[in-house]
């Protein structure tokens, strides 16, 4: 495992946890080089499904792609990433259930179900790529639907 900070390879595992959902593991590193400590997560590879997007083309799911942009909507916000993985475990759980397939609509509608539960500003930053406003009047108009009940 290469160190984020000194990029050296050789590293030590000081502690290993498996996860409450059993799904993964949480191992704490340490550097050799430059002693800096971090944390990784190894899961099983488990899900394997396409996803059909708006114009009806089709690509393998991407795990990493999803995080990315859940991620991004928690910018500068405090943020329990072990409770987005689980996020993100559970509905690929859901999703690959029984389905070789699934819409990027629904993946999008699924995350800001969830979302709203976690934290209202990643939500609405969320919703603001998935609804795509054309101006101001529509996003505030969504907001006060969505905070108004």
């Amino acid at each position: 495992m290469r160190c984020p900070k000194c990029k050296n390879l050789d590293t030590k595992v000081i502690d290993s946890r498996i996860t409450e959902d059993w799904k993964s593991i949480r191992r704490r590193r340490e550097c050799e080089k430059c002693e800096a400590r971090f944390t990784t997560f190894e899961r099983m590879e488990f899900v394997n499904f396409l996803v059909t997007k708006n114009n009806w083309e089709k690509e393998m799911y991407d795990r990493t792609k999803l995080q990315r942009s859940i991620l991004k909507s928690f910018n500068k916000r405090n943020m329990d990433i072990d409770k987005i993985e689980q996020m993100i475990n559970d509905l690929e759980s859901e999703w690959a259930s029984n389905k070789k397939w699934i819409t990027s609509k629904r993946i999008w509608k699924d995350i800001l179900h969830k979302l709203k539960d976690i934290d209202d500003v990643a939500y609405i930053r969320f919703a603001s790529i998935y609804h795509n406003f054309e101006n101001v009047e529509n996003f505030m108009k969504f907001i006060k639907s969505e905070f108004d009940n």
